[in-house]
């Protein structure tokens, strides 16, 4: 897949974290231009198994909603695999010469090495962590830009006029999974995108949701 001019800068810059931290260190560069095949350039890609070609994961739910997210970056969230290993993953977005977001660098660290190790100090020290109350997370203007933007990629190479109601499914099925609705107001901007009413976009969400239950049952 080929890499923009503009993010095949941040190559030695992936490849100088990587052989730095070592072999558990992963480095991914996405082009958000792209959202469903954002990875352009991954390197220790045996730590998750990200490969050239697919779409971002965990960009909106563990770092576009984090309490922690600033100036563009999130250092130090958990993530797993699909096999149950911890990872702790890093995300810093990429602006162009214009101030728009065109893509994020990535870090996963695979922390299994360094379980028995963990449990073996836990045991001589208490950590207390502070618990979280439910509250409504103040969305900064940043957050809500880069949402737009994707929302806007995600649906800019159809035309709206033109997709059949099955391909509107698939693409509100993709932005369900990545987290998109998550943010507020998403769902008016999806459906002022496709040429379809709120209602309609929520009873396909109820669709998807209902066939996710029934995969799950079997």
């Amino acid at each position: 897949m080929k890499i923009s001019k503009e993010l095949k800068k941040y190559i030695p810059i992936a490849n100088l974290i990587a052989n730095t931290f070592g072999k558990n260190c992963e480095v991914v560069i996405h082009d958000l231009t792209v959202p469903q095949n954002s990875v352009v350039y991954a390197i220790n890609n045996h730590v998750t198994g990200r490969k050239v070609g697919q779409a971002f994961d965990h960009l909106v739910k563990q770092v576009l909603l984090s309490r922690k997210f600033d100036n563009d970056y999130v250092a130090g969230y958990k993530t797993f695999t699909e096999d149950g290993r911890e990872i702790k993953s890093s995300t810093a977005f990429i602006r162009d010469s214009n101030e728009t977001v065109i893509g994020a660098l990535c870090i996963n660290y695979n922390l299994e090495s360094m379980v028995n190790f963990k449990e073996f100090i836990d045991e001589f020290m208490a950590i207390e962590q502070e618990k979280e109350e439910e509250e409504n997370i103040e969305l900064m203007e940043n957050v809500v830009e880069i949402a737009d933007d994707l929302i806007d990629r995600i649906i800019a190479n159809h035309a709206k006029d033109d997709l059949k109601r099955r391909e509107k499914i698939n693409l509100i099925k993709f932005m369900d999974e990545k987290g998109i609705f998550l943010i507020k107001g998403s769902v008016d901007k999806v459906a002022d995108k496709l040429g379809i009413s709120k209602v309609t976009v929520y009873s396909y969400l109820d669709e998807i949701k209902k066939k996710r239950d029934l995969l799950d049952e079997e």
